[in-house]
């Protein structure tokens, strides 16, 4: 057994180190994309991964400043337009509300918010936001001077600019970013941390400043208690306004992480203990002035692969990550700012790939949704591209809910299975007895529709119908009283209703609204109410 344990250990700290050496040239990367000082995305990576280690459950997860975290972070501050030297307290207090909200959400076992955001609208969203990311990297990358406020903006400035190329930034951010490209074919070898190092060594042999070629310059990282801003009542109404979203993108992008890699080793994981764990790792981030932090796909995935066994991986990765911030911090500091931004390109590779987005259209379910996000990011900005995502989701889902779909049901010969009649030819349906089963679930915006829909596509031989609540586990107070209408307007026409597929709580709630009539038309099967509507056994 200690043996067993020693090798756990071993193959634990392994890949902490492995991923330390990931985190640590993203954390500096994406807080450039933030707008903010790198010491902050460092102390993030240390915090987040630490606290998510003491709190979450998942053995794979490192919880670190991320490219959409940080980028939408940079569309909010730059909407609420902060004055010169308020950015940073300004930053703070987001990511305080971010925890806040998260903790508050456990609370409440609202686990269920990152269903709102759907992966279609996810993968859309991270494509359009992979481009402006990228985008806003190139004159870092390229040494052009331009930094338009608007996307398309920022691309107008770079044409215009491209003759002000700094030669000696752009060979050294193009080399890098090759460099990047090619050593992600080996997943074993830590590309970004190697192209760091030899931006590094560039940087001091060759005196690449000297060259015109920008460096991070002195870091600076100190633990004090948190500026606050002194905020009016609508500003910080913005503000709160702008977190909800990003802890809904935070959240679904971890979420996802986390349960993906749970599955597929057999763990469990709830979402209402990420939530939790999330909202603490955000405000302990937040109390020490870094970076919004959350699971993301691409560190996670590295972990497993390093062969992590528990979450001392991720304390590994973290501790391992402080060291070597306190040890290199002067070296760091002759990062070249072409490398961050080919890091930041270099990690966002995957993101940029459009296959995701042609997958959906070649499955014909929902590429719309999917490529409105991406354009919605590209045409409205991050902020205002995240809302309408989110509103995306919500639409899709609302319109689907909505559809006024019944199928028609017939009995499979010599089985007691019903099947829809138009796509089994051989299913046999009754000339008394008319079988429907509404295909969403009955609430208040399509209760209505789909009854009268039943009412007019019911031969008129049909002395009976039955209509399957197998979707149904529950309904409100709407679909109740249309349910009731309907059985009330069916009996004056001289039909019979039967209601099959009811669960308990439904039968309960008629007979609470004054229904025992036709609680006692309820059948737990499609065979049973087919076989009262036969005659053949007793109905109730």
């Amino acid at each position: 057994m200690k043996q067993a344990g020693k090798t756990v250990l071993g193959a634990d700290l392994g890949a902490g180190l492995a991923v330390a050496a990931l985190m640590l040239p993203e954390a500096v990367a994406y807080a450039g994309i933030a707008g903010l000082p790198p010491a902050r995305g460092l102390v993030s990576a240390v915090a987040g991964c630490l606290v998510y280690a003491a709190l979450g459950r998942s053995r794979f997860a490192i919880v670190s400043p991320t490219s959409s975290a940080a980028a939408i972070l940079a569309a909010a501050l730059a909407v609420l337009a902060p004055a010169p030297g308020d950015a940073g307290s300004l930053a703070t207090l987001a990511v305080l509300l971010v925890g806040i909200i998260f903790l508050g959400a456990s609370l409440l076992q609202l686990g269920a918010l990152a269903s709102f955001v759907s992966r279609p609208v996810v993968r859309g969203f991270a494509f359009g936001l992979a481009i402006t990311i990228s985008v806003r990297q190139l004159p870092a990358l390229l040494g052009i001077p331009a930094g338009g406020a608007g996307l398309w903006t920022l691309v107008a400035q770079l044409a215009a600019h491209v003759s002000a190329m700094n030669g000696a930034a752009a060979l050294t951010g193009v080399a890098a970013l090759a460099a990047l490209l090619a050593l992600k074919r080996f997943p074993a070898v830590p590309g970004a941390l190697l192209v760091l190092l030899a931006g590094i060594a560039a940087s001091f042999f060759l005196g690449l400043s000297g060259r015109g070629v920008a460096t991070v310059g002195r870091l600076s990282v100190h633990l004090a208690a948190p500026a606050l801003p002194a905020l009016d009542w609508g500003t910080f109404a913005r503000l709160v306004q702008l977190a909800v979203p990003l802890v809904l993108i935070l959240f679904s992008e971890s979420w996802g992480t986390i349960r993906t890699l749970a599955l597929r080793h057999g763990d469990d994981v709830r979402p209402g203990r990420e939530l939790a764990a999330l909202g603490a790792a955000n405000l302990v981030v937040g109390l020490l002035q870094g970076l919004p932090v959350g699971a993301g796909f691409s560190a996670g995935s590295a972990n497993e692969a390093a062969g992590a066994q528990s979450r001392r991986a991720a304390a590994a990765a973290s501790l391992a990550m402080a060291a070597a911030v306190v040890v290199a911090m002067p070296w760091i500091a002759l990062l070249p700012q072409p490398v961050l931004a080919a890091v930041v390109i270099a990690a966002l590779a995957e993101a940029l790939k459009p296959a995701p987005l042609i997958r959906l259209w070649r499955l014909g379910r929902d590429q719309y949704v999917a490529t409105a996000a991406a354009i919605g990011v590209l045409a409205l900005g991050i902020v205002n591209g995240m809302l309408l995502a989110i509103l995306l989701s919500v639409a899709a889902m609302v319109r689907r809910m909505a559809a006024q779909d019944v199928v028609r049901l017939g009995r499979l010969p010599g089985t007691h299975d019903f099947v829809d009649l138009a796509r089994h030819s051989d299913a046999e349906a009754s000339p008394d007895v008319a079988i429907w089963r509404p295909a969403e679930p009955l609430f208040f915006a399509n209760a209505e529709a789909i009854f009268g829909l039943v009412s007019r596509e019911t031969p008129s031989g049909a002395g009976t119908l039955i209509v399957s609540l197998e979707e149904s586990s529950n309904l409100d107070s709407t679909a109740l009283e249309a349910l009731i209408e309907f059985d009330q307007r069916m009996c004056r026409r001289g039909r019979n209703i039967l209601l099959a597929r009811v669960r308990d709580p439904v039968r309960d709630l008629l007979r609470a609204a004054g229904a025992a009539d036709l609680a006692g038309r309820c059948y737990y099967s499609v065979a049973d109410a087919a076989d009262a509507a036969a005659g053949s056994r007793p109905q109730g």
